[in-house]
């Protein structure tokens, strides 16, 4: 009697599992060929970040910031294309404010000695042809090297912190042989994400490091989800092999991470077209952020798991 209720019960454990799980994709058995591709697209992107260089914007090497009001809406391309005359360059032209304020602030790539000289010439090139549009100079502020430099430090720093508060939670919440997928498959990320930016030449400003710490918070909920599942799954049968429960984990979450993404990326397209210029670039770092930290959760985190739980002797 004792003996079919416990297959009764066993029978609805799995039972309540298969119910649950849509899918049955062999993710551990793919991880051999994932890791070679997220290898290489590491290693490229590495190469391309130490070897061609990140474009900085004003934010982060210096320059100037010229804050101008017009007496009506202007067209930011317009003011772009005037500037360009000057032969500067022209780092962002974006609209600040409310619109109805028609202010918009014009950033320039200046050297220290010429800070000045350029600054004064972008503004009387804006006076001399919106003059008729009630073109005034609200404001102007010079960003030494020294302060870009200390900006870009300050950049890095706060990506490292977070790295290590998530090091830590992963390492407290679950174990800590979950902890190091976690941050693998963050660097994965991030990395990737600026190998791109400096693959097709975008400017790095404080818009895209805060883009990217708001892909280090997406990809880590993702990633939390799935390592939650992985656990419970020990938990109920210590003595199965890992790579069964990480194969089930990914299966039954599956669904909730292909909703979340699809949702979020329709926001962030949406965005990414809709939202003008002056945003486009920090939608499009999301963007990158939303897939690549997808696939790392299912193919970065996981692996890394399987390595450490190896390394710690815990799996056979």
């Amino acid at each position: 009697m004792n003996t079919k209720t416990k297959s009764m019960n066993s029978g609805n454990v799995n039972m309540n599992t298969s119910t649950r799980r849509k899918f049955n994709i062999p993710f551990v058995s793919q991880f051999k060929f994932s890791t070679i591709i997220s290898v290489l697209a590491v290693l490229g992107s590495l190469m391309l970040i130490f070897g061609k260089g990140p474009k900085f914007s004003v934010d982060f090497r210096g320059g100037a910031e010229i804050q101008v009001k017009f007496n009506q809406t202007m067209n930011v391309e317009a003011i772009r294309k005037a500037l360009a005359e000057t032969n500067y360059q022209i780092s962002t032209v974006q609209a600040i404010g409310d619109v109805s304020d028609n202010e918009y602030l014009v950033k320039v790539a200046a050297s220290k000695d010429d800070i000045n000289v350029v600054t004064t010439a972008l503004s009387n090139k804006l006076t001399n042809s919106f003059g008729g549009q009630g073109a005034e100079i609200r404001k102007t502020d010079i960003v030494g090297p020294k302060a870009g430099k200390q900006l870009r430090i300050s950049g890095l720093y706060a990506m490292l912190i977070a790295l290590a508060g998530i090091l830590i939670y992963i390492g407290l919440r679950f174990d800590f042989k979950y902890a190091p997928g976690a941050v693998v498959a963050l660097f994965h990320d991030v990395v990737i994400v600026c190998g791109i930016f400096v693959l097709f030449n975008l400017e790095f400003s404080l818009q895209i490091v805060a883009a990217l710490l708001a892909v280090i918070g997406y990809s880590v909920n993702d990633t939390v989800v799935i390592y939650d599942r992985v656990r419970e799954h020990e938990d109920r049968a210590p003595a199965t092999r890992l790579t069964k429960h990480i194969d089930n984990a990914l299966n039954e979450t599956l669904t909730r991470t292909i909703w979340t993404s699809t949702t979020t990326l329709l926001v962030v397209v949406a965005m990414y077209i809709f939202g003008g210029t002056s945003i486009k670039d920090f939608f499009f770092a999301l963007l990158l952020g939303v897939i690549i930290g997808t696939y790392s959760s299912l193919y970065v985190a996981a692996p890394t798991v399987l390595f450490f739980s190896k390394f710690f002797k815990e799996e056979a």
